[in-house]
């Protein structure tokens, strides 16, 4: 029994010494924008590191991303080859960045008082949407 206690918390050791460490974030936002450093607290807390990069033209950083009017919010992120617009929920970004869906990246459009940043996250109320690829439309990624 000692043998085999001993034998699982070696592989647990192993698992965990062997995970890859999560990608930064870079993290676009208007510099007076209190809610877009709250939600990057989030995902420091979730164990990312964030970098943030102040800018007075977001605009221009969605312009370049591809990211449409009607799915944008306050901030813009890039994690791991995939963009997060708006205050996404770390449980999101990680589910997709452990699927590795075939789209651009998430979102929550707008800016809803629940989301993580804006006020207290209430679990299983934000609907997080995907930011698809040329010629495919949103749709509802998870419910977090």
């Amino acid at each position: 029994m000692r043998k085999l206690i001993s034998g699982l918390f070696a592989a647990m050791a192993l698992q965990s010494a062997f995970a890859a460490p999560l990608p930064e974030v870079t993290v676009y936002k208007n510099p007076d924008c209190g809610c877009c450093t709250e939600w990057a607290k989030h995902m420091e807390d979730a164990g990312f590191k964030v970098r943030l990069i102040n800018t007075r033209n977001l605009e221009a950083e969605r312009a370049r991303l591809g990211i449409p009017p009607q799915l944008a919010s306050c901030h813009t992120a890039q994690v791991g080859g995939y963009i997060v617009e708006g205050h996404v929920p770390a449980t999101a970004v990680k589910k997709m960045l452990a699927e590795k869906p075939a789209l651009r990246g998430l979102t929550i459009p707008g800016m809803p008082a629940n989301a993580p940043g804006m006020g207290p996250h209430i679990a299983g109320t934000l609907k997080v949407y995907t930011l698809p690829r040329a010629g495919d439309g949103s749709r509802l990624y998870s419910v977090e």
